[in-house]
């Protein structure tokens, strides 16, 4: 497995939703229902008192992230188990929010959650497992995040290594593998990195089935400022200290063919105007690939998909790929495909899964699967946990999140019945 320092919270693979919210559930279980045994399982029928019963609430800050999370922000009401946001200073953050995680620790099996996100940028919507108390000597001390999602449409799946962290200019990191999956094709990309990475290449690709319109290509060193709006006509000033490496001095821009011979529309890349377009050729695949001058650290990618103005975007692109290279290999950092539709994460509910065993890791989403890697290191018994998180790496942190709500449907656990 490669091991990747970095979450890319934008990109991904299109599935179209298993059901609505008012549909009636069933296992979407690997290999069939009849190779499992439900071995525990929470509903959210009960009383909201209740929930205390098997359930710990986080009632605190939380200096990682925007929000103080607490027990009265973890509401249990008409089946469904709701982590509110509010605007509030509590616990000297300014926001509040839910999370809560099981007395029980489990150890291997497929588990699953029905949930929709909060309907607003800027939250974490997150279905977890991490141990709570000392893992055993040699053992490692890990976070499997089944889903981290972001309002409409990003799944984030995280394999963490915490055991192993080690310290950079005053700030500590660790090995953490990540895939994204973006359902919807949009004009503004942006793809900011919660974990820098620092390579010399850095590629985009595309099968799209015609030509490949792409607009201002950004790749942003580490701004604590933050960066701007992919569609803003002065990006590159929007923020302060702002490092757009793909128009730095000593970066080389290559491409795939062109609609013609010698109709070479590589500068439209990093000529700073939003109105002027790369185009590709029709067949094959098309690429762009960005070769910096030695290497460099980057916090966030951004590009514009197709053409066209707001309301009447043309030519948007049904797949593409960002891929950085390790020196030996090119290694995925996001893809995205949409091929079979789109679908609104915060209006239908969705079945987020992994089988946990002590071989393998393998995350799905209603049912099928979306990645598979091998269990290097997540070995000890671990509780669930459910949370809802104000970041500002999920978008915008406006007054929409105030009252917005991840919605908890189920939580089910099986296990593998005998040979």
């Amino acid at each position: 497995m490669k091991w990747m320092s970095l979450v890319l919270l934008s990109a991904g693979w299109l599935l179209v939703p298993a059901w609505s919210a008012a549909g009636a559930p069933q296992p979407l279980l690997p290999g069939g229902a009849d190779k499992w045994e439900l071995v525990w399982s929470e509903e959210f029928d009960g009383l909201d008192a209740a929930l205390t019963d098997r359930w710990v609430s986080q009632n605190g800050p939380s200096g990682h992230i925007l929000c103080s999370r607490w027990r009265e922000n973890a509401v249990v009401t008409n089946g469904l188990l709701r982590l509110v946001a509010r605007k509030e200073q509590r616990g000297g953050q300014d926001w509040t929010a839910g999370n809560i995680w099981t007395k029980q620790a489990f150890h291997y099996g497929y588990f699953e959650c029905r949930y929709r996100y909060g309907a607003a940028d800027g939250l974490n919507n997150s279905f977890w497992l991490m141990p709570t108390s000392k893992v055993p000597d040699g053992q490692k001390h890990f976070e499997l995040d089944i889903n981290e999602g972001h309002f409409p449409n990003k799944l984030n799946t995280n394999i963490h290594n915490h055991s192993d962290r080690t310290e950079v200019n005053g700030k500590y990191t660790h090995p953490t593998s990540s895939r994204s999956f973006n359902f919807g094709a949009r004009p503004d990309v942006t793809l900011q990195l919660e974990t820098p990475i620092t390579t010399r290449r850095l590629r985009f690709s595309s099968n799209h089935g015609s030509y490949v319109h792409l607009g201002e290509f950004r790749i942003y060193k580490v701004n604590s400022a933050g960066y701007p709006d992919a569609l803003s006509p002065t990006a590159d000033k929007d923020k302060r200290g702002l490092v757009n490496l793909a128009r730095a001095t000593g970066t080389k821009v290559s491409a795939s063919g062109f609609v013609k011979a010698g109709d070479d529309t590589t500068k439209n890349l990093t000529d700073g105007r939003i109105e002027t377009r790369w185009t590709s050729q029709k067949e094959g695949e098309k690429w762009v690939e960005f070769e910096f001058a030695g290497p460099r650290t980057i916090g966030c990618i951004q590009f514009l998909n197709g053409y066209g103005k707001p309301g009447d975007w043309k030519g948007l692109l049904d797949n593409y790929r960002v891929a950085y290279h390790d020196r030996t290999n090119w290694v995925e950092m996001s893809r995205f495909d949409v091929k079979e539709g789109t679908c609104n994460f915060a209006r239908d509910f969705h079945v987020f899964g992994l089988d946990w065993n002590e071989r393998e890791l393998v995350f799905y989403l209603d049912g099928k699967e979306l990645r598979r890697e091998q269990n290097v290191f997540c070995l000890s018994p671990a509780p669930v946990w459910l949370s809802l998180a104000v970041i500002k790496w999920a978008g915008p942190v406006t007054d929409a999140i105030d009252g917005a709500a991840m919605e908890v449907d189920y939580v089910r656990i099986y296990q593998r019945k005998g040979p």
